[in-house]
């Protein structure tokens, strides 16, 4: 499992967690495709953002491995601003490699894609 140096481990001041310290060993969890409703808790939305923000800092518009990012976390994106850059993909392997659609993230998160091109 590729460790993503330098990418924050969680939402600082909080307990969201971004990556994991190490691969399960009972096997890997799978990425699902999660709904954001419009009720979601403000602090729920401010991790969101934040982990766009650090997906589009650490890889910008480039393929990037899963590694040892957080299952959950990243099932709030998939399918929507993170999607598979491989074909056949596999939901459930730490080598898998995603992708960020900038115009789907620009339109969910304007504020940090604002005066991205």
């Amino acid at each position: 499992m590729l460790k993503h140096r330098g990418f924050p481990g969680r939402m600082p001041g909080t307990d969201f967690q971004f990556t994991i310290r190490r691969a399960n060993p009972k096997g890997v969890t799978s990425l699902t495709r999660r709904e954001r409703f419009r009720d979601r808790k403000p602090a729920d939305r401010r991790a969101d953002a934040a982990f766009m923000e650090a997906l589009w800092e650490h890889f910008g518009d480039q393929p990037f491995e899963r590694g040892n990012l957080d299952a959950g976390r990243l099932s709030w994106f998939f399918e929507r601003e993170v999607v598979p850059a491989e074909d056949p993909f596999d939901p459930a392997s730490y080598d898998a490699l995603l992708v960020i659609d900038p115009d789907v993230a620009r339109m969910s998160f304007p504020d940090i894609f604002d005066g991205v091109r």
